[in-house]
């Protein structure tokens, strides 16, 4: 095996192969999710003829030291030895939320990342997914990024709307979940499993920050997401589940759905967070992953008129001038700096980012709305805008040089 596709592969014959006593996913899913499925034992006997060299091998045709002269004991010795002490290898960052307060994630030091970035291509994305997960994977073989619009595409135009949040999502997936779900020994020997799951966790928990993480949060979520599906399906609900933020749509009832839904939930170790709970009517504005599917998937009018607004004042005003504006309404922790430096400076330093923002938000409205004929003219103007910027730098470079 070497690589996704050569992972991939070999997942899809063990399935064909009859996995676990020929039960089919869906006729299982308490039981796989709690892990108290019959004849793990028996699985395990699929390995007991494999040797250390066996193991070393598998480990090694992962190339998650990526492409090197290293003698293979070194790289064995590297993974394990990262693997012992994954805890060390972690930094906190706390991210300001909107609603107040931070977010912590955990990032991971420069070699760990790179190990997880090939455990992440040349492992997980081989493995099958839910087609109700609709974040943090492609499309079919090589596809565009699933996404906040397709996970609100799947309910627009619907008589009634619930959405659901799971609590601290990250945090309430443990080694043992990761393990059985993600390194089961249906696909992996023990040895390699437990040495793979314990490159994804943070001691005996999911890190969020890690780039392993989004993808095996939907290999643990997948028995909940195949489940979940087919109870929806027999009662004409649309579910689909973007992270940590379920959503159901159709007509039906709410209370019905969020008992089973949390019922199966606890099985596995989740709770929903009470709070986050929204039961939308086609009488309110019923919004999905930030974006409106009353009648037409699109963001909310308000978020469109501020973007325009910010695109006038850039354009009238000019963007140094813009930023400077908005300095004056906000407490910035460097402001003093700035104005001991000069503010003319503080504007252009911020620039480059302020257009790449504006951008991206742009990009964001011509997915939905991409006939838009303002918003097309504005993404072409801030095209220039940058490339006018990414000008003026190469000039100032050369005259430094001479």
């Amino acid at each position: 095996m070497d690589g996704k596709n050569d992972m991939g592969v070999f997942v899809k014959s063990q399935e064909k192969a009859g996995g676990e006593s020929g039960q089919k996913a869906e006729e299982r899913p308490a039981q796989e999710a709690a892990g108290e499925m019959p004849g793990r034992a028996a699985r395990q006997d699929l390995w007991k003829y494999c040797t250390w060299a066996h193991y070393s091998q598998m480990i090694l045709s992962f190339r998650l030291l990526g492409d090197n002269d290293w003698p293979d004991e070194k790289v064995l010795s590297c993974l394990y030895a990262l693997s012992n002490h994954t805890e060390k290898h972690y930094e906190k960052i706390r991210i300001p939320k909107k609603g107040g307060g931070f977010r912590v994630l955990k990032a991971p030091d420069p070699l760990l990342k790179y190990v997880q970035k090939n455990l992440l291509h040349h492992v997980l994305e081989g493995l099958s997914l839910s087609d109700r997960a609709a974040a943090y994977h492609k499309k079919g073989d090589g596809g565009a990024l699933c996404g906040t619009v397709e996970n609100a595409s799947a309910h627009r135009n619907k008589p009634l709307v619930l959405k659901l949040d799971i609590e601290n999502f990250f945090g309430n997936i443990t080694f043992p979940m990761v393990l059985h779900h993600v390194f089961s020994v249906r696909y992996f020997p023990p040895a390699v499993g437990n040495l793979l799951a314990s490159l994804c966790c943070c001691g005996e928990y999911l890190p969020q920050g890690a780039p392993t993480s989004p993808a095996v949060s939907n290999l643990v979520m997948k028995p909940f997401d195949e489940h979940m599906e087919k109870w929806c399906r027999c009662r004409e609900i649309v579910y689909s589940r973007y992270c940590d933020d379920l959503t159901f749509s159709g007509c039906f009832d709410p209370g019905e759905t969020m008992k089973k839904t949390e019922g199966f939930l606890g099985v596995m170790g989740f709770e929903l967070n009470r709070k986050k709970t929204r039961i939308l009517s086609k009488a309110s504005r019923q919004t999905v992953t930030g974006l409106v599917v009353n009648e037409k998937v699109q963001p909310s009018r308000e978020y469109r008129r501020r973007l325009r607004q910010e695109i006038y004042y850039c354009r009238k005003f000019g963007v140094e001038e813009h930023i400077r504006h908005v300095r004056e309404q906000k407490t910035f922790p460097n402001r003093e700096e700035d104005s001991q430096n000069g503010s003319q400076r503080g504007s252009q330093c911020r620039r480059a980012p302020v257009l790449h923002s504006l951008l991206g938000k742009v990009n964001y409205v011509r997915l939905t709305c991409p006939e838009d004929v303002w918003f097309a003219e504005a993404e072409k103007w801030l095209r220039e805008q940058l490339l006018q910027g990414a000008d003026e730098d190469g000039k100032k470079d050369d005259e430094k040089k001479l």
